[in-house]
């Protein structure tokens, strides 16, 4: 019956994160770019609020940092395989050595590379939330009631942004969806992994909350942040600190939330 519960709330919790993420499917295309702003907030916001404490309450605190630094680097070489890849097959058939992902995502900014590299984050983040489902679960059906509904509280302004990344990163809105589900699957992964093997899988769960945080330093840091000094005028540099200030702001209050609730 315990397993049932993990399940059920895994699944519930998931598609609620997505269904809310989704809403981003009716933003107009023109405010993609300026959401960018607050997906960079939320992902600072998520790492530095949430992630980190978290890492380095359950964990030793040199262990931890050494996955954060580990983890930026392992992204560093990720992306410039992405960037080799591109460059490779701009090079053959196209004399001119342009990537061909440019003539046929024009719109993109990364070819991807940065949707691609928070997908992989946002996947062993959701992993994890399905650990924390199980070990309430198995504590207790009213803590796991209240742990499910706090994980969903805390993901939806996250899962906004990270769409918002992909729409930035040239995905299709389609595509961005169907991603998103599929990140959400890593969840009820967790969950019930987390039932059979909890002791085993929580001792690793400090490093991989550090890799975590990683990826979303460095999609914010490396990624994102660059392309808002593209606009230099007064106007769009206080509308960008005031959508990055949003953005941590949504994480706080939903971290906030998630204390009145516990």
């Amino acid at each position: 019956m315990t397993l049932a519960w993990i399940v059920a709330a895994s699944i519930v919790g998931g598609a609620l994160s997505v269904c809310a993420a989704a809403l981003a499917l009716f933003l107009r295309a023109a405010w993609i770019q300026s959401l960018v702003s607050y997906a960079i907030g939320a992902l600072l916001g998520a790492a530095f609020l949430e992630v980190i404490p978290h890492a380095f309450e359950h964990g030793e605190p040199h262990r931890v940092a050494a996955s954060i630094l580990g983890g930026i680097l392992a992204f560093f070489v990720l992306e410039k395989f992405f960037l080799w890849r591109h460059s490779h097959e701009g090079h053959d058939g196209d004399p001119g050595g342009e990537p061909r992902a440019a003539h046929d995502h024009g719109h993109s900014h990364d070819q991807g590379r940065s949707g691609m590299l928070i997908m992989v984050g946002d996947s062993i983040h959701n992993f994890l939330d399905g650990i924390l489902i199980a070990a309430a679960f198995l504590q207790d059906v009213k803590l796991g009631t209240i742990t499910a509904l706090a994980i969903v509280a805390h993901e939806i302004p996250q899962e906004v942004g990270d769409f918002v990344i992909l729409l930035n990163s040239g995905y299709s809105k389609a595509k961005a969806f169907s991603m998103n589900i599929l990140s959400s699957v890593a969840t009820l992964v967790g969950g019930v992994l987390g039932y059979y093997s909890l002791q085993v899988i929580e001792g690793w769960t400090p490093v991989l909350l550090g890799i975590v945080a990683a990826s979303m330093i460095y999609v914010a840091v490396a990624d994102l942040i660059p392309g808002l000094h593209r606009r230099t005028s007064m106007r769009a540099t206080v509308s960008q600190t005031i959508l990055i200030a949003l953005g941590i702001g949504s994480i706080a209050l939903a971290r906030a939330l998630l204390e009145g609730l516990q």
